[in-house]
């Protein structure tokens, strides 16, 4: 624990260094780090980045299929796989993209067969988009968000 630096901490707000203010929010500082590192406590590092950030980058891959052909299929998985068996959270969130992806598929292949389905199919492309950023905004913010219309495939 950083014992040490709530002392300072405390030693500068009695001489009135820092106003009371300041003191609770480095105060609060200091005890969250501490907690994440409790938290964080036996997981390997996902590739130098946080937790959150890796989530979101995991599912903000999914777009990567506009520049490279299966890119966009191939790289969360990859992320997923590589890092699942480390950290719970991983785990969850690649189950979730992987059945997301697989289910918007087969949704796009059974509209396309049918001419009057292929309208369907590019609301259903704009919305799987607007799914992705959603999915994405609520992993960089810590919370877990399940894709709509998903099959779950992968439990």
């Amino acid at each position: 624990m950083k014992y040490e630096d709530l002392k300072i901490l405390d030693e500068l707000r009695e001489k009135g260094s820092i106003s009371e203010e300041e003191y609770q929010r480095e105060k609060e500082k200091i005890l969250n780090e501490q907690e994440n590192t409790f938290s964080n406590a036996g997981r390997k590092p996902l590739f130098g980045l946080e937790e959150n950030t890796y989530l979101m980058l995991m599912h903000l891959t999914q777009f990567a299929g506009a520049i490279v052909p299966l890119a966009g299929f191939i790289i969360p998985i990859l992320m997923w796989t590589t890092n699942k068996d480390n950290n719970p959270n991983v785990d969850k969130h690649g189950k979730n993209i992987l059945n997301c992806m697989i289910s918007y598929a087969i949704y796009a292949v059974v509209l396309c067969i049918t001419v009057i389905g292929i309208p369907v199919a590019v609301v259903l492309g704009v919305l799987y988009a607007v799914f992705v950023v959603i999915a994405t905004v609520k992993a960089n913010n810590g919370e877990y968000w399940k894709y709509p219309f998903i099959i779950q495939f992968i439990k």
